[in-house]
């Protein structure tokens, strides 16, 4: 039995910035892989791509990290350019993957497992279902509200979510895609919506602006920490949601929970690539003003 099983796409990423361009891999498999890697926690990683992007998957489990891979006839190939604001960033999609099966997932067991699809097909209703029959199921959005069209990602509804999100025990957001999902504008009324469709902790990031956490009729408002410097914003999301949950499967309250996740997002931001401090990293970070 594992703590915490993400599933989702290593990608390959090209991440255009004003002041660089980098190659690298990408997707919520990898920078929420890298942000538990250094920390006390019992973790397994599903992913799919191709054989010959293999080297992303050998690099991880150069890390201490146990992999399982269900192979794909292409990875999936994102282009993220961002301007000057680090919280605004252009997609296009060069290359898809195949969409996860069940199957490959019957003997494995998990108190969390988080969901990162990139792409509304990635993962299907029936997927997440059978999902939430071995465990707590905690979903990142964004995916299931991406549409592609001649290779730009265009923001769009999830057709299934009122069925689906019964099934989600913790979902993530960023404030766009809550307004997208409910139609709200306002955190208060977009989250209230979706616990009404099932969730039980919605999780809505809105980047520098912090965080805020609706469960059983209570908000948690959870402030963002002041990176030193911003080097690179993509994966932030992931890397918060891999300390959010965390401490969530060591039993920390949701405030604590939350405050720790935003800190290991802002250290983040401080370097190009993924998370690859430690715990202790985190704790000197919360010790620190907002």
């Amino acid at each position: 039995m594992y703590d915490i099983c993400c599933i989702g796409h290593l990608t390959s990423d090209k991440i255009v910035t004003p002041k660089t361009t980098i190659y690298m891999a990408g997707g919520t498999a990898f920078y929420f892989s890298y942000a538990v890697c250094n920390l006390d926690v019992k973790y397994l990683l599903m992913t799919a791509l191709a054989e010959d992007d293999m080297q992303y998957v050998d690099r991880l489990r150069g890390k201490g990290l146990e992999i399982k891979v269900q192979p794909s006839t292409h990875t999936v190939f994102f282009e993220n350019i961002y301007g000057d604001n680090p919280d605004v960033r252009t997609q296009n999609v060069l290359a898809k993957a195949d969409p996860f099966a069940i199957e490959p997932l019957q003997d494995i067991g998990a108190q969390i497992f988080h969901l990162g699809p990139l792409l509304a097909d990635d993962m299907s209703t029936d997927f997440i279902k059978a999902i939430s029959k071995k465990g707590k199921v905690s979903l990142d959005a964004q995916g299931y509200l991406r549409k592609v069209e001649n290779q730009k990602v265009l923001a769009v509804d999830w057709a299934d979510k009122i069925e689906a999100l019964q099934y989600v025990d913790i979902l993530k957001v960023d404030e766009a895609e809550m307004t997208v999902l409910t139609g709200f504008d306002k955190v208060s009324d977009g989250a209230k919506l979706l616990a009404d469709w099932g969730v039980k902790e919605v999780v809505v990031t809105n980047g520098s602006m912090g965080s805020t956490v609706y469960c059983d009729g209570t908000f948690y408002d959870i402030p963002a920490y002041r990176p030193k410097v911003i080097v690179d914003a993509t994966g932030c999301g992931d890397t918060y949601m891999g300390g959010y949950l965390y401490q969530r499967v060591k039993g920390k309250g949701i405030q604590e929970s939350g405050e720790f996740a935003a800190a290991i997002a802002s250290l983040k931001m401080e370097s190009p690539g993924p998370f690859r401090g430690t715990e202790d990293d985190v704790i000197h970070r919360l010790s620190k003003p907002f």
